[in-house]
């Protein structure tokens, strides 16, 4: 992202983080999704794992189950606001665990490399998708796993409603609406998702792909080879 369109996104997901802890706890069928990307991972007990673009900490439940207490669950946001409610929900819960550090996805390193990452509608807010899988699976531990949670227009043949629903959808989250795109935003987005898809394909030995929500929600995981 450039500079302001940085600073767009975090004026914006901050001034709605209340609203979209809201939506992230109690749309119906999100957790379900959120319990599979973090299957994806593969975890194990002990176990580190990064998540990118954390938000409010949706996922924390799901990822600190499977890595269990020896294990630690780090959330990485660029935005103040979303981050507040996640140490909210990690101090309410008592998890001694899980922290969070507030970092633009595309710059984070790591002074230990952990075992997994997981990237949850991130791939398509940045510029070069496929540039960050790379940098994120070259970070990760020998045989990690990176898992991809995201939302793009559908494929099937019933798609032409769910698209038109789907792209209104894309608007209304966007920062900047449509004014910092060169073409439609949810054709950008399209093909930030699938670029993000193919440059895991191709640095992971094995892969796992699931479509859900009419095939809206696509979540890909793979172990980095």
């Amino acid at each position: 992202m450039s500079r302001d369109a940085t600073a767009a996104a975090q004026q914006f997901y901050g001034r709605w983080a209340d609203f979209y802890d809201l939506l992230a706890r109690s749309t119906p069928g999100l957790g379900h999704l959120r319990a599979r990307a973090a299957d994806a991972l593969a975890l194990a007990p002990g176990d580190t794992v990064v998540e990118m673009g954390c938000g409010t900490g949706a996922n924390f439940p799901h990822l600190r189950e499977r890595v269990g207490p020896t294990g630690r669950v780090v959330g990485v946001d660029f935005t103040q606001g979303m981050l507040a409610r996640a140490r909210e929900r990690i101090e309410r819960e008592g998890w001694r665990n899980v922290h969070c550090v507030r970092a633009d996805a595309t710059e984070t390193e790591f002074c230990e490399a952990p075992d997994a990452i997981l990237a949850t509608f991130v791939v398509g807010m940045v510029a070069d998708p496929a540039a960050e899988v790379e940098r994120w699976t070259d970070q990760l531990a020998p045989g990690g796993r990176l898992a991809l949670l995201d939302a793009a227009q559908t494929t099937r043949w019933f798609g032409w409603p769910v698209n038109r629903a789907f792209r209104g959808l894309v608007v209304a989250s966007s920062p900047t609406g449509t004014d910092a795109y060169d073409a439609a935003p949810w054709t950008v987005l399209d093909g930030r998702v699938a670029a993000a898809r193919r440059a895991l394909r191709a640095r992971a030995d094995e892969t796992t792909h699931s479509e859900h929500a009419l095939g809206v929600v696509r979540i890909t995981g793979g172990r980095v080879a």
